[in-house]
Parts: structure tokens; C-alpha cells; sequence
């Protein structure tokens, strides 16, 4: 059952939007102050990844836990009304985050999918201390293809 009327809740989600949400604001500007340069939602690339690092063949997806529907995470919980719909959206969105992936991994390129829990919660500047220094150090070991950052 849904608290809010329909008007009320259709202003709400009208008002979530897809770039500049603050988990990527905090990892950009965290990046930026380690000295990582970068471009923002580059749509020559496909999936429009939050941050695209050509120099080191990387892109960087910041996931919310909420919208890409985080297994286990106390930021994510199933919505209560119309679950048709939302199970049928995370479902998309899963499929959309391996469809994206994959091609990154088919075009010899790194990923990095940061998770919003990562950074969130009790002690979170640390939290964003130690994933800014995993993100720097992954772009210097070249070996490794895929990193997930979870909190």
C-alpha cells in the first residue's frame, strides 16, 4: 500500500534523475582530488557510463542500490505496491547493467561498478577514502578487467 496519492508519488519519482546524483558528485570529486581526470556521462559510449577514463580504457558505472536493485543491501527494499512493475524494471535494469558490461568486456575495456552502500552510512568518509584508493589502484594494474565495489 502506498502512502503518497498517485499525483503526489508520480512528482516524486518525476524528480529522480539519471546524472549528477550526489554518490556520483562524492566519487567524482574524490577521484578529481586524487588526481584522476575524467569525462561525465559521455554519450559516445555506450550505457553512458557515470565516468569514462579513456587514457586507461576505463569506465566507471555508480550504481544505487535502490534502482539497479542490490541483493543484500540494506539500502535496497522491494517496493510494496505495484510489484509487477518494479520487479519487471529491476529485471531490465539487471539485464541492461550485463548487456553494457559485456560490450566493455568484448571492446578490451575495464569496468568498475561502485555501489552506492560503498559509500554510505556510518564512517562514510572513510568508506569514500578507501574506494577512491581501490579505484586509483585498479587503473594502475592493468590486469584486472572488473571491479565491484560493495559496501
Amino acid at each position: 500500500m502506498d502512502s503518497l496519492t498517485q499525483e503526489a508519488r508520480h512528482v516524486n519519482m518525476s524528480r529522480i534523475r539519471s546524472k549528477d546524483t550526489k554518490p556520483e558528485k562524492v566519487i567524482r570529486s574524490a577521484l578529481f582530488r586524487a588526481g584522476v581526470r575524467y569525462r561525465i556521462c559521455d554519450k559516445r559510449y555506450p550505457g553512458k557510463p557515470d565516468l569514462t577514463l579513456p587514457r586507461y580504457y576505463a569506465v566507471i558505472f555508480i550504481n544505487g542500490c535502490f534502482w539497479h536493485a542490490h541483493e543484500g543491501c540494506a539500502y535496497f527494499r522491494f517496493p510494496q505496491s505495484n510489484q509487477d512493475f518494479w520487479r519487471a524494471k529491476f529485471e531490465r535494469n539487471r539485464e541492461r547493467d550485463k548487456r553494457v558490461i559485456s560490450y566493455y568486456r568484448d571492446a578490451c575495456w575495464r569496468v568498475c561498478v561502485v555501489w552506492e552502500c560503498a559509500i554510505r552510512g556510518k564512517g562514510a568518509r572513510k568508506k569514500i577514502a578507501k574506494v577512491t584508493e581501490d579505484i586509483v589502484r585498479w587503473l594502475e594494474e592493468p590486469e584486472d578487467f572488473f571491479l565491484e565495489i560493495k559496501g
